[in-house]
């Protein structure tokens, strides 16, 4: 039997070494995620947000075990795969895929889009031979994009055609999950919605999961039934988006939402600037890593490590003054 959840990650960790002399001895650690959990039920989309160098990216990698963790858990249709090897992962890859956020540099410019496209039926040795370029041009048509691209390389395109081509080929082998790291971020805002409205038609027709990692709050709230929060390697808030964005608890999530561009030129909304810049995650601050530029902060703040508790039913935030 499945579990109802997808994805189930716990006090997941991952600390890159920092090496410098002539031996390259290990001097410190990059804490780029540091001891979060969360799950994703099957059929919703989670959205991850946080600035620049939070630790988004690299959680999505990790679940995918692209990235090895340095220390947790990671359930994946309720199997621990946190430490399994290369050839136990392989038949997983198939229910798990992934779009990156530069659709360019994530497609090989020495393939043509029929040999990018079919890569996954050969390796995984789906279909026969001979019809595996009808199915990539079947593909290609469900993403919109002309069969005639097949015979055509990636630099003949533009960047949402290229998205397009790279969304194609994640859902080839038909995936359970799939992990959007950034995925409209380097595109034109008119082709961001089109990208936006193909990813969400295509989750209702393949059934799919989304961990959809992004720095646009706009387009968290538009397609996200969930919502997390990270600074600093840590997830500061968790809950449904609607609860998030009408009524957030963190400091740190009213910060970011105070600072999203609202479309109506009439309605200005008072923006809360936070002081300072991000810590470094080598040497993060003690106690709740946002205490050092909270605007509500208090002297207790930098001795305790806050907890996730509930606020709300589905609603859990890290902050001991609110």
């Amino acid at each position: 039997m499945k579990s109802s959840n997808v994805l189930e990650v716990s006090d997941l960790r991952k600390s890159f070494p920092l090496r410098s002399g002539v031996f390259s001895r290990v001097t410190g650690h990059v804490r780029a995620v540091d001891g979060i959990s969360f799950h994703l039920a099957r059929g919703e989309t989670l959205g991850l947000v946080g600035e620049s160098g939070c630790g988004k990216s690299t959680t999505g990698r990790l679940v995918l075990r692209l990235l090895d963790p340095t220390g947790g858990v990671i359930k994946f249709n309720g199997e621990d795969i946190s430490s399994l090897p290369r050839a136990k992962m392989r038949p997983l890859r198939r229910k798990m895929q992934i779009v990156f956020q530069d659709p360019f540099a994530s497609l090989n410019p020495r393939m043509t889009i029929g040999a990018a496209v079919t890569e996954p039926f050969n390796i995984h040795k789906i279909g026969l031979k001979p019809d595996r370029l009808k199915m990539a041009a079947e593909l290609l048509e469900k993403v919109g994009m002309r069969a005639d691209a097949l015979s055509r390389y990636p630099h003949e395109f533009s960047g949402g055609q290229r998205q397009r081509i790279g969304i194609a080929r994640a859902i080839a082998l038909n995936p359970e999950f799939l992990t959007l790291d950034e995925p409209v971020s380097a595109l034109d805002v008119s082709i961001q919605a089109q990208v936006i409205n193909l990813l969400m038609d295509l989750k209702e027709e393949y059934k799919m999961t989304y961990l959809f990692i992004s720095h646009d709050l706009s387009v968290v709230e538009r397609m996200c039934d969930r919502v997390a929060v990270m600074y600093l390697g840590k997830i500061m808030e968790t809950g449904l988006a609607n609860k998030i964005y009408s009524n957030p608890v963190h400091p740190y999530t009213e910060a970011l939402l105070s600072a999203t561009p609202v479309p109506d030129p009439e309605n200005k909304t008072s923006r809360i600037k936070l002081k300072g810049d991000v810590p470094s995650a080598i040497n993060p601050p003690s106690g709740c890593v946002f205490h050092t530029r909270c605007p509500v902060a208090k002297p207790e703040c930098a001795k305790i490590v806050p907890e996730l508790t509930k606020r709300a039913p589905g609603h859990m935030a890290a902050c001991i003054i609110r």
